[in-house]
């Protein structure tokens, strides 16, 4: 057995969870040893009492693990533990971090650069759009956008993020092959081939409930660098996401909404509460600089353009020289279409590498 599949089992205990197994691990030291242990060296550990003692002595006849191998398998996806280079830094950060994390479709190193969009599934025309332009600009700026895969403003932001050809996450809460709601499976599809992945802490026949939302939402901010709130009634649940951020120290951002629409109450509310105003992506990026280091070129590079470009944007970059440059020589150095040009230079612009001067000129910004 190897340590994932350990961790699946474990996961799949009625009574197991991320704060019991770190106990565990801390006397046990792997995953495998903790399925292996004798209910009296169970018992003493701290937590541990004669239920979760008898679940884990007894895992056999209460999980089907060559079943549930086989059901990850044939979805096409993967699992992967705190142990994984690609599990979300972030998340590992936080007071309960997933045991496990069910992956459908590709996690990426740029996924550790992410900040979560959410909001009411019962919202309005202007909340939707603004979630989709939001997480279009995000998006287009290099950040990974996460979301929860519901209905309202979750499916703007991974559609915004969609139409930039971004990275999304939706991390969902219920097993993979429970998918909900079923209305949005051509969207996880589409996610999933190439453009992010769907994730899930919960075991593949999970179904969603009442329970398994909260658990998911304390992943969606944990992962995530800050929290985008573009439109929350009073009683959404995307209220008790910001709860979970402001817990595990993440920043809080919201965006307004009509004085006299109940489904901008809940946001609205926010920023009077100290949530930061967000009218433009560019009100969210000069912080977002701060908070991802990594994504700052080092004193001794810092004429090099940041990651997470492309090769159109790294051209049209480094033709920019160290004092500012007119759009035409710019082109004539990267020797693309004056149309490419201006459209890279906008981005960069958005992930706030160059800045326009008068006249067409651009000046680095890094």
């Amino acid at each position: 057995m190897t340590p994932t599949e350990a961790c699946i089992a474990l996961n799949m205990l009625p009574t197991m969870g991320p704060v019991r197994l770190r106990k565990l691990l801390e006397v046990f030291e792997t995953p495998e040893r903790v399925l292996a242990a004798r209910r009296d060296a169970l018992r003493a550990v701290e937590g541990i009492g004669p239920d979760v003692a008898d679940q884990i002595v007894n895992w056999e006849t209460i999980v089907d693990l060559p079943a549930e191998l086989d059901r990850i398998r044939q979805f096409g996806a993967e699992v992967i533990t705190a142990e994984s280079p690609l599990y979300p830094r972030q998340l590992r950060e936080i007071h309960a971090p997933p045991i496990v994390l069910y992956v459908w479709g590709e996690l990426t190193e740029r996924d550790q650069h992410a900040i979560a969009v959410i909001g009411s599934r019962r919202t309005t025309h202007y909340g939707m759009e603004s979630a989709k332009k939001l997480s279009y600009q995000l998006a287009y700026a290099g950040l990974t956008v996460i979301s929860g895969l519901a209905r309202g403003i979750d499916t703007a932001a991974h559609q915004g993020a969609l139409a930039a050809k971004g990275r999304t996450i939706a991390v969902i809460g219920s097993g993979l092959s429970k998918l909900y709601p079923p209305e949005n499976a051509a969207l996880a599809e589409k996610i999933s081939q190439g453009n992010g992945a769907i994730v899930s802490e919960f075991s593949m026949e999970i179904e969603p409930d009442r329970q398994t939302f909260p658990m998911r939402n304390r992943i969606i901010s944990g992962w995530s660098h800050a929290l985008l709130v573009v439109e929350a009634g009073l009683n959404s649940g995307a209220l008790i996401t910001v709860t979970q951020a402001l817990e595990q120290g993440r920043s809080v951002y919201a965006v307004p909404g009509h004085i006299n629409a109940p489904s901008a109450q809940g946001s609205n509310r926010l920023i009077q509460q100290g949530a930061k105003l967000v009218m433009d992506a560019n009100d969210l990026l000069d912080d977002l600089q701060i908070l991802l280091p990594e994504t700052k070129p080092s004193p001794a590079a810092a004429v090099r353009p940041l990651p997470l470009l492309t090769e159109e944007e790294r051209r049209v970059y480094e033709a920019i020289k160290a004092t500012e440059t007119s759009i035409d020589d710019i082109g004539t150095a990267c020797e693309l279409p004056s149309g490419t040009v201006s459209s890279v230079l906008l981005r960069l612009e958005l992930k706030r590498l160059v800045k326009q001067l008068p006249g067409k000129y651009f000046v680095k910004l890094a």
